[in-house]
């Protein structure tokens, strides 16, 4: 049961989820398609735009809903492309009432914006799954190395993020008010798959979020398993990480790219003012591999460059 309606075994329908109405009396709902095996099993949910200029989710969900091997899948799949619906259609990370959707979990019925809609996402979505993926990017000038972002310390959580399949799996503590941190509390296995940057779609970021959900899937008993005996790449565990910051004000020029591995010592960039008069070359202060970094190449003294996942 999701919302008043029912989805019988063996179909799917896309319920409108209501929210409020806008001051121009409008109603704005948030859809959620559901698609119910006929088999039963697990009941993932796959989320996105919780940020809602944070696109590429959007697009991974409409390419995994076109998949026929969801035809014969066991369990349920809760799919939501557009969780920030105010966001998405503004084009922007907030809310109107300017409040961060993911740090206002649990949220309250009678809250804020922001807290209704945190409110309806955890007790209609969430409440109802057994596992769940949250798919995410980098903030506005920011682009992240595809990455999947959990508590390792969890061994179901851990087995699902290795199961994903994407080159880094970062060790992340949940942070209060988060979407993952509120499914912490139902004891749900939820993944962060960070890749791409805002307000962009990425095709590499987005075949790598499709394919890691399949993976999943998989893993949970959801889809048939592959009888391909091929091994996969084994991931790259993160367990810390740390930013390297601009020291003056200036113009950009990377000289390293998302994913590369580097060295203490290693040239990042080098920072020039306008006329190339004052020029101060970066280099790393640890060895890891670049899991993001900034895109604007106009940058100010500590603004966030490249972030390195410690080896």
């Amino acid at each position: 049961m999701l919302g008043n309606e029912r989805v019988a075994p063996g179909s799917r329908a896309t319920i409108d989820l209501p929210i409020m109405n806008l001051s121009t009396h409008t109603p704005v709902n948030m859809p959620v398609h559901v698609i119910h095996g006929r088999r039963e099993g697990p009941v993932l949910f796959v989320c996105a735009a919780l940020h809602g200029d944070e696109i590429n989710g959007v697009e991974i969900i409409r390419r995994l809903l076109q998949l026929s091997a969801l035809k014969s899948m066991k369990g349920t799949l809760l799919a939501v492309p557009i969780v920030n619906i105010f966001g998405f259609l503004a084009q922007s990370r907030y809310l109107p009432d300017r409040r961060d959707l993911n740090r206002s979990f649990p949220g309250s019925e009678k809250g804020s914006m922001a807290g209704r809609l945190a409110n309806i996402v955890l007790t209609e979505v969430v409440a109802k799954a057994t596992h769940g993926i949250d798919l995410h990017t980098g903030a506005i000038h920011r682009t992240n190395f595809p990455q999947v972002r959990a508590d390792l310390d969890d061994p179901d959580t851990a087995t699902l993020a290795d199961s994903f399949g994407v080159p880094v799996i970062i060790n992340a503590g949940l942070r209060e008010g988060s979407l993952r941190a509120a499914a912490g509390e139902y004891n749900i296995p939820i993944l962060v798959y960070e890749a791409g940057e805002a307000l962009r779609f990425d095709e590499t970021s987005i075949r790598a979020g499709v394919n890691g959900i399949v993976r999943a899937m998989r893993h949970l008993g959801m889809l048939k398993k592959r009888s391909a005996k091929r091994l996969d790449a084994v991931p790259l565990t993160i367990r810390a990480s740390r930013w390297e910051r601009a020291p003056i004000s200036g113009i950009l020029r990377a000289a390293i790219e998302l994913g590369e591995s580097v060295r203490e010592g290693d040239r990042l960039a080098a920072i020039s003012d306008p006329f190339g008069e004052n020029e101060v070359e970066i280099s790393s202060r640890f060895d890891g591999v670049v899991i993001g970094r900034a895109t604007l190449p106009v940058v100010n003294e500590g603004d966030a460059l490249f972030h390195i996942g410690l080896f």
